[in-house]
């Protein structure tokens, strides 16, 4: 069974940081594009960023210079590093895994259950 379990979530003061990590565990090749999206209430899944086989990585315009991806394959965990937070930051954060070899990371099949970041001004 393939698992994605996100931790490091919690509540913090605008500019303030937090690591998110999750573990992936089963049947997944560290090959696999590994992502994070966020979802606000009432708002849309948002790709934040992803990381390739490569190490590649990718973010989305907001936050770009704020946040930043990384994975260790000998664990196989994913983490996400966010400085300066904002409060529109503010969302469940979701970990992502590709269930086949993707180079350009677009198809993110197996996802975790998520870990509340909440940032207050």
């Amino acid at each position: 069974e393939v698992q994605l379990v996100e931790s490091g979530g919690g509540s913090v003061q605008a500019g303030g940081s937090l690591r998110l990590s999750c573990e992936v565990s089963g049947d997944i090749s560290i090959r696999y594009c590994r992502g994070w999206f966020r979802q606000a209430p009432g708002k849309g899944r948002e790709a934040v960023a992803h990381i390739n086989m490569q190490g590649t990585t990718s973010y989305t315009d907001s936050v770009k210079g704020r946040f930043t991806i990384s994975k260790d394959n000998t664990t196989n965990t994913v983490y996400l590093q966010m400085n300066t937070l904002k409060p529109e930051d503010t969302a469940m954060y979701y970990c992502a895994s590709g269930a086949r070899y993707d180079g350009d990371c677009t198809d993110f099949l197996f996802w975790g259950q998520g870990t509340q970041v909440t940032v207050s001004s």
